[in-house]
């Protein structure tokens, strides 16, 4: 019988996955794209949250987001979410619990994310107190040229924490995760918080309700035990 893998390491999504903030994107986009004069259901929108801007606009609007409009929108889109819907956000219930455990039992941690840097920053903050600093590094749309589910931003966490693929787990909330995640060769632990099926989460390695759920059942997960 062949050893498992210890786990020494953990690539983590925000939205969704320790941040209940999947439906307040998708009406920022919603509310964005109106103002331009595009009306896109909520319905079409809320299953492309979890993609970057550069897939958004595209799959919703048949727009560039590098184009003039693309700019606009994607502006409109970051106050809209800051002025309106930034103050109904919370973290997911047992977030900061899971990321403080998991730092104690001497895992790196890492973010990667299609947030911006801003966003990113005041998401860190509704978690808890000092939650960035948890982080070895953080990854964001800054610094990857495509978002997920191209792996991107998989790849350049993998370099900012410093271990290989084999010693990693990604934790997320969709299926752009998972696919991400797979090509950078790094398995995945899902979360059904995000309002993802268990069906569409199945290439994940375990799924869990979400952070809480995750840390009750800690020592029997891939990250006590291994992979």
């Amino acid at each position: 019988m062949s050893q498992k893998r210890p786990i020494k390491g953990v690539i983590l999504d925000i939205d969704g996955t320790l941040i209940e903030s999947n439906e307040a994107h998708a009406r920022s986009w919603v509310d964005a794209m109106e103002e331009a004069g595009h009306h896109v259901a909520f319905e079409k929108v809320a299953p492309m949250i979890g993609m970057g801007g550069d897939k958004v606009l595209p799959e919703a609007l048949n727009i560039d987001k590098d184009s003039p409009e693309g700019e606009r929108i994607s502006k409109r889109r970051k106050e809209i979410f800051k002025q309106k819907y930034l103050q109904t956000v919370k973290a997911l219930p047992g977030a900061a619990d899971l990321l403080r455990h998991m730092h104690d039992k001497g895992l790196k941690l890492v973010i990667a994310t299609s947030s911006d840097p801003d966003d990113l920053k005041n998401l860190l903050q509704i978690i808890g107190p000092h939650i960035e600093d948890l982080f070895e590094n953080a990854t964001t749309s800054k610094d990857a040229p495509q978002s997920k589910p191209d792996p991107d931003v998989v790849h350049v966490a993998i370099e900012k924490i410093k271990l290989s693929p084999q010693e990693l787990v990604m934790v997320g909330d969709t299926a752009y995760d998972i696919e991400a995640a797979s090509q950078a060769s790094v398995p995945t632990i899902a979360f059904r918080s995000g309002g993802w099926s268990d069906q569409d989460l199945k290439g994940a390695v375990a799924i869990y309700d979400g952070p809480g759920d995750l840390l009750q059942h800690y020592d029997e997960s891939p990250l006590a035990q291994g992979l």
